[in-house]
Parts: C-alpha cells; sequence; structure tokens
C-alpha cells in the first residue's frame, strides 16, 4: 500500500488558508487526499491555527467514525464469513503471484555472484543511467521508497481491523493468508529500490535511513476505531495512487536513460496494480452485501480528515519534509490533483455508485455528494492551478539529495 506515500492528499479546501491546510483524503473538506493546491511550504506561526485545525480533525474522524459503529457488527460478520467461504481465495488471493514466479529484487539489480569484473561492469552501467536523473526525480523516488519502507506499521495497523485480522500470526483463513501475502509482495519494493538508491550514488543514504528510521518511530496516525470497509476504500485509493507514481517514474526515469529503474518502478507499479484489483473487489463486495452502508461509508472517508502513510515523514531536519516532497511531486507531475478527481470519479464509476437504489435518506444524501465529488474536485484544482501560477517560484534543500535546492512550484 504504501508507494504513493501520501499524495493523494493534494485538496485545500476551497476556504483553506495557507496557515491552516492540511492534507485531506477527499474533496471539499475533509483523508495516502492530495491538495488541489501545492502544499503549504512555509512553517505555520500560529498556534491558534493549528488548535482549529485539530479541532477540526477530531469533529471529522468523530462523524466518519460513528457512521463506521453503526456498520460495524454486520460488516465484521460479513467479512469473516467472506474469509472462510473462499470468496477472498477465489477473489484475492489468486492475484498474488506464487513465490516461484514472482520476480525478486535480486533479478533486477547487479549480481554479486558474478566476477569481479562483472560486477564492477554492471554497478557502472547502473550508475551510468542514473546520472541522468534529475533532483527532483529522486526525490519523488525517495519520498515513495521511505514509504514503502513503512511497511511493518501498514501491517499492524491492517491486523488490528476486526474481521480480518491475523490473531495467531498463522490462521488458515482468507484474510490472514492474503494480508501476509501482500505483506510480502510489498516487502520486495522497498527492498529493491533501496538497493537500487544505494548502488547509483545519487542520494545521500544516510539521511534516506534517516527518514524511514524517523518513520518507522513515529508511527501513523488512523481514525479510531478502524473499520474494514473504510479501510479497504483507503488501500484501494492508495494502491492506485501508488500504481500511478510508480508508473510515472518508470516512463521518466526512461526518457533520462536509466534503464534499471525505469525496469525496477515498472515492477513495482505492476504489483500495485494487482492489489488496487485486490482491494476494489472486496468494496465492491460491501456493496454488494450492503449498498446503503458502503455508500456511507465511501462518502464518510472522502468527508473525513484522514493522514496519510508519510504524513509524519522527517529527517530530523525538515518537519515539513512530507509536504516538500508532494509539493515536489505535483510540480514534477508524478502525482498531480487532477490525478485524485479522477480516481474519485473511476471508484465512483467502478462501484455504481449512481446506480444504488432503495437507500436511506442518508444514503441518498451520501450518493449524490459522492456524484457530485469529482466537478467539485476539479473546480478546486483549477482554482488552486491559477492561484500557483501568479506565485514566485520557491525551492527548499533537501537532504536527500545532499542539501541541493529543489524547486517546490
Amino acid at each position: 500500500m504504501p508507494g504513493l506515500t501520501a499524495m493523494m492528499a493534494l485538496a485545500w479546501a476551497s476556504s483553506s488558508s495557507p496557515s491552516s491546510a492540511k492534507f485531506r483524503f477527499g474533496g471539499g473538506g475533509g483523508r495516502k487526499a492530495t491538495s488541489v493546491m501545492p502544499p503549504r511550504v512555509e512553517e505555520s506561526s500560529s498556534s491558534s491555527s493549528a488548535r482549529i485545525l485539530s479541532r477540526g480533525r477530531v469533529r471529522a474522524a468523530t462523524a466518519a467514525t460513528a457512521a463506521c459503529d453503526e456498520q460495524q457488527p454486520q460488516t465484521v460478520e460479513l467479512l469473516q464469513r467472506l474469509g472462510e467461504d473462499g470468496w477472498v481465495e477465489e477473489h484475492m488471493l489468486s492475484l498474488l503471484t506464487p513465490v516461484a514466479e514472482a520476480w525478486q529484487p535480486a533479478d533486477l539489480l547487479p549480481t554479486f555472484a558474478a566476477s569481479a569484473e562483472e560486477q564492477r561492469t554492471q554497478v557502472a552501467e547502473l550508475q551510468a543511467g542514473a546520472a541522468g536523473v534529475p533532483d527532483d526525480l529522486l526525490v519523488c523516488l525517495v519520498g515513495n521508497i521511505v514509504t514503502e519502507e513503512g511497511l511493518p506499521t501498514y501491517m499492524t495497523m491492517a491486523n488490528r481491523v476486526r474481521g480480518i485480522d491475523d490473531a495467531t500470526g498463522r490462521d488458515a483463513h482468507g484474510w490472514a493468508r492474503w494480508l501476509r501475502g501482500w505483506t510480502a509482495e510489498e516487502n520486495r519494493h522497498g527492498d529493491a529500490l533501496n538497493r537500487y538508491l544505494y548502488l547509483c550514488g545519487r542520494v545521500d543514504m544516510r539521511q534516506v535511513e534517516r527518514t524511514v528510521h524517523h518513520l518507522l518511530r513515529s508511527g501513523m496516525r488512523t481514525l479510531e476505531p478502524s473499520c474494514p470497509c473504510h479501510g479497504f476504500i483507503y488501500v484501494a485509493f492508495q494502491e492506485r495512487a501508488t500504481f500511478l507514481s510508480h508508473a510515472r517514474i518508470a516512463r521518466r526515469a526512461a526518457l533520462h536513460g536509466d534503464a534499471c529503474l525505469a525496469k525496477l518502478n515498472g515492477a513495482v507499479a505492476a504489483d500495485e496494480r494487482r492489489h488496487e484489483a485486490a482491494y476494489t473487489r472486496a468494496v465492491a463486495r460491501c456493496f454488494e452485501a450492503d449498498p446503503d452502508a458502503a455508500v456511507r461509508a465511501l462518502a464518510a472517508v472522502m468527508r473525513a480528515k484522514v493522514t496519510m502513510p508519510g504524513e509524519l515523514m522527517t529527517d530530523g531536519r525538515d518537519q515539513n519534509l512530507f509536504d516538500h516532497f508532494a509539493a515536489v511531486a505535483q510540480r514534477v507531475g508524478v502525482y498531480t490533483a487532477a490525478d485524485y478527481g479522477d480516481m474519485v470519479e473511476h471508484f465512483v464509476r467502478r462501484w455504481r455508485v449512481a446506480e444504488l437504489g432503495g437507500l436511506s435518506g442518508e444514503g441518498r444524501r451520501a450518493q449524490d455528494y459522492l456524484c457530485g465529488l469529482p466537478r467539485k474536485i476539479r473546480r478546486m484544482e483549477q482554482l488552486a492551478h491559477d492561484r500557483a501560477a501568479q506565485k514566485e517560484a520557491q525551492s527548499v534543500s533537501f537532504s536527500w539529495v545532499f542539501d541541493r535546492p529543489i524547486r517546490l512550484h
């Protein structure tokens, strides 16, 4: 899940001020959305603004989780049944690649089983390709890798969700096997890309490693209590965003002559696409079982303030590192606010939200909100684009690339 680190959040609420705006998962106020404007780049000096933001976050989280609590028993029962009756095995586990057929980092990187001369040649070729990759693309790559390396946190969070949890660490039900298999596939992503960074010689590995260390120590904010349907919706968005991000880095790496990085990110993107398909199916099944609860859950996730996996990212120097990284990704086009609107539209269509019938009053209001949300996000994005065009260029030094300045917008 991780990959895009939270770039899904690029959507400022249209009324937000630079001092109080934070990443939102949903347009219009409310959670890996991404602001339709470049993230803030100034430190906020207003403690009152911070308190207002905190109160707003609590209210939004309370509203979102209240809706979740109503459906929790039925949802947990449904998920337990799906994990035991073969549904997960047929529709999700089938999307995992058998270990014997799966790519491994060693397949895509220089091999040290070769002779010393062959090793030197392979590493030299990798470094020659990496030499043409611009610093801003490296920043996007490092930000993605740092988030990938947060996998222990993500597995821990997923295993807290009732109905899909792996109580013993070796449970045989479908959800437990899915979670372990998903984790095993995701684990290769950080391993492979981290080794590439080490070999390419283009980044300060100690600063990258410090950032990973900080993120794992800091953990991840999430809504409480954790709701299975909310979680599946979030991860479906996150996996799709991650797929887009890695696929675009792969294409840009190829354009800059780095065949190794292009191949690595292409392999990661292919995994993320399969994972997206799995979580999308899980949400679709929730819609089939209880359309009213599912549409309300989707609306709650879109409205709620949801923190992203990499939100607490820091290198020990830059406390706004995540915001700065996300701004670079927005400018470079690795992940943009326009992508978020497209994703909302994609999932609303995929889960046939507009076609739902027999909904409660609250369900119909959620349906109307969701069907109008893509247009709202695009209006906000255009407004943000116009505002950004009037700003002066701003740069920030990134320790990941030896404190070289990188333009934010």
